[in-house]
């Protein structure tokens, strides 16, 4: 059975998480809530409203799909949608600290115009709300959907810790000259892998999936995660800034060991060797970017990093096959999949 178009099943999960998503944040003190408003997309800088959430939309989409995928109600996904992108947005506001990122989703982001310690507490603020929205989810008192519910947060508190970890990581190899595919991958698989994992199982585990089935859909989530962030490391160096919303060559600048570059650095020869070296000075002209980013091409790195997401795809879809699930929902998680890895943004 064909589900709905990608389009529409984004669509369609931003209609049921962003009501949510906006009375979670309506929580947050005075002093917090507009940097939130206005990193998700409902206010501009000055507090008048812009309209809807922006962003992608796969996590939640995720979220609701695993909810149907076990034969729940869409609505049952939906705290697990509203908690995970409320950490990733948590993520993406203390990154662009991290990274001197002035811009994301071709606007301003919130250290730019509030500064960095607002930015922070604006961070810390969204993810123990995720924390609320997920053991509120239960909709009575009982034994069995409390247990959900901790479960669910446990799966988001464990997702959580293992995403700050891989950021660690991914800071920590900047000062490295070079890091092992390996160990690249293992970062990518904290940083982005599991909590596209959590985002996948949240909605089966608040619907009262069998622990069989959430590891399956946990798996799932995980290998699409590393898939994602394969094809964002190669859009980090050959992305348009049209689309991307950040400059040509971001990741060669900041010195990220991205699996592109990694696998260019592990290649060896005369190209390694130059990439290396460029690698190693502090502040690259726009002219060793652009070479660097050709020696990239050269050793390797953007054919391997793209193999590699179309391999951990195969994998993801796999996983769905190892589980029973509904027609509809398995093609859409199919699709949205599919969709991840063939994106220009």
């Amino acid at each position: 059975m064909r589900g709905r178009s990608v389009p529409a099943v984004l669509e369609r999960a931003r209609e049921l998480a962003a009501p949510a998503l906006e009375a979670a944040l309506e929580r947050l003190s005075p002093e917090v809530r507009p940097l939130a408003r206005y990193h998700f997309g409902f206010d501009d800088a000055h507090g008048n409203p812009a309209g809807r959430p922006d962003g992608k939309g796969v996590r939640p989409a995720l979220s609701v799909l695993s909810a149907e995928a076990v034969g729940g109600e869409a609505t049952s996904g939906v705290p697990g949608a509203v908690a995970v992108e409320l950490v990733h947005n948590f993520s993406l506001i203390h990154d662009d600290v991290i990274d001197n990122d002035k811009e994301r989703r071709h606007r301003p982001t919130v250290w730019a115009i509030w500064g960095v310690g607002r930015a922070i507490i604006a961070g810390d603020a969204l993810l123990a709300l995720a924390q609320e929205v997920l053991l509120e989810a239960a909709a009575d008192d009982d034994a069995e959907g409390q247990g959900r519910t901790g479960a669910a947060a446990r799966c988001l508190a464990e997702a959580t810790g293992a995403m700050i970890a891989g950021q660690a990581l991914d800071m920590a190899f900047e000062s490295l000259p070079a890091v092992d595919v390996a160990s690249c991958l293992s970062m990518e698989a904290g940083k982005t892998g599991a909590l596209l994992g959590a985002a996948a199982c949240l909605g089966a585990v608040l619907a009262g999936a069998p622990v069989e089935t959430t590891n399956a859909l946990r798996r799932f989530g995980v290998e699409l995660g590393l898939a994602f962030q394969a094809i964002d490391d190669l859009l980090g160096i050959w992305g348009d800034p049209g689309q991307t919303g950040k400059a040509i060559g971001n990741d060669i600048r900041q010195h990220k060991k991205t699996l592109p570059i990694s696998a260019a650095l592990a290649a060896g020869g005369r190209g390694a060797e130059e990439l290396a070296a460029l690698l190693s000075s502090d502040d690259l002209t726009e002219t060793e970017v652009v070479r660097a980013a050709q020696l990239v091409e050269s050793c390797g790195g953007r054919a391997m990093a793209s193999e590699e997401a179309s391999s951990r795809l195969s994998l993801a879809l796999a996983a769905l096959e190892s589980v029973p699930l509904g027609d509809r929902p398995r093609a859409e998680l199919v699709d949205v999949a599919n969709f991840i890895v063939a994106r220009q943004f």
